[in-house]
């Protein structure tokens, strides 16, 4: 029975990490596209392979969310909590993907994790999760903004003398390598979360451990999160790419670019971030230079309100599966 409900958990959460590639798609691919520096099938080619090779640079991550919850009772039981949780963290995706809202699914899959551990009467460690996950979901959104800004505005004063025209094909040009390094860092982040989840579960059923992560989930999650970054987000990318703020090529190199350094510095601080918030936060930034009116602030207001309901909602839907589940006689 144990290994039956372990096998639908890794389906699941290979299910949730298809999902989350096409979900962020547009985290990687959006402001490369939306300034013509590469065509859309191209763009998330790319983003495919770099998603894949990112998922292979590390598990620091991963050991973070594979600790955020320790699931109560029979192994049985705690894989169904587990199973919940992803569940949650799906719909939460589909629903705002259906929106075309750029919400963060690492934070719905954490919002799962604890809105079903609370049902469930697991144990929630709340000392990590501030430290690890809502402190960096404060401050990653800040430092995108801050650094978006400032980065764009030493670019501005660097090329002041230089013609616009050569200066914005340059800058097309090097978008391909911030693409690049932006789908790097998605990978290095978003990948190892579903990671996390699994080896979670094969420690609840007493087939891994917290501190190892086998080999076949490593590749397996890196496989998931590429194929569903192919299938691409395409509602997503039009609100990242166009709806935030016409971006010229300068701006989309410096946006992309100043989100990669804070997804790959946070990787090291073991903290998984929103790549969702962080891009968007720098495409903001860089907006502002132009000037503020620039900016559409209407659907900047819209996309943080999905950012505030993430975590309260992903965490509402897994405890009513998890309610449902009992009231039904199956958890």
């Amino acid at each position: 029975m144990d290994l039956t409900i372990i096998v639908a958990v890794v389906v699941v959460a290979l299910a949730f990490d298809y999902t989350n590639g096409f979900h962020d798609a547009a985290n990687a691919v959006a402001t490369s596209v939306s300034t013509r520096a590469l065509t859309p099938r191209v763009a998330l080619a790319m983003a495919a392979v770099m998603n894949f090779a990112g998922a292979l640079l590390g598990q620091a991550v991963a050991f973070t969310i594979a600790r955020v919850v320790t699931p109560g009772g029979t192994p049985a039981h705690g894989l169904l909590v587990v199973l919940c949780a992803l569940l949650g963290a799906i719909a939460w995706n589909v629903l705002t993907w259906w929106r075309g809202l750029p919400s963060s699914s690492s934070h719905a899959l954490v919002g799962g994790l604890v809105g079903a551990a609370l049902a469930s009467g697991s144990v929630v460690h709340w000392a990590l999760i501030g430290k690890q996950v809502v402190l960096p979901l404060v401050l990653s959104p800040l430092v995108g903004f801050g650094l978006g800004m400032a980065v764009m505005v030493g670019v501005m004063w660097a090329f002041r003398h230089r013609a616009p025209g050569p200066t914005q094909r340059g800058f097309r040009v090097a978008q391909t390598v911030s693409a690049a390094a932006m789908a790097l860092g998605h990978g290095l982040q978003d990948a190892q979360k579903t990671m996390g989840v699994i080896v979670l579960a094969l420690s609840v059923g007493g087939y891994a451990s917290l501190d190892h992560i086998p080999t076949w989930v490593v590749l397996a999650a890196a496989t998931a999160i590429s194929l569903g970054t192919w299938a691409g987000g395409w509602r997503i990318m039009r609100t990242l790419g166009r709806r935030i703020i016409d971006l010229d090529p300068a701006r989309g190199f410096v946006a992309e670019s100043v989100a990669s350094a804070v997804m790959y510095s946070a990787a090291a601080l073991h903290a998984p971030v929103s790549t969702t918030h962080t891009i968007t936060s720098a495409v903001i930034g860089v907006g502002t230079t132009r000037r503020l009116s620039a900016v559409r602030w209407g659907i900047v207001r819209t996309i943080a309100t999905g950012w505030v309901l993430t975590l309260p909602g992903a965490a509402l839907l897994s405890a009513v599966l998890y309610l449902l589940l009992r009231v039904l006689g199956l958890a």
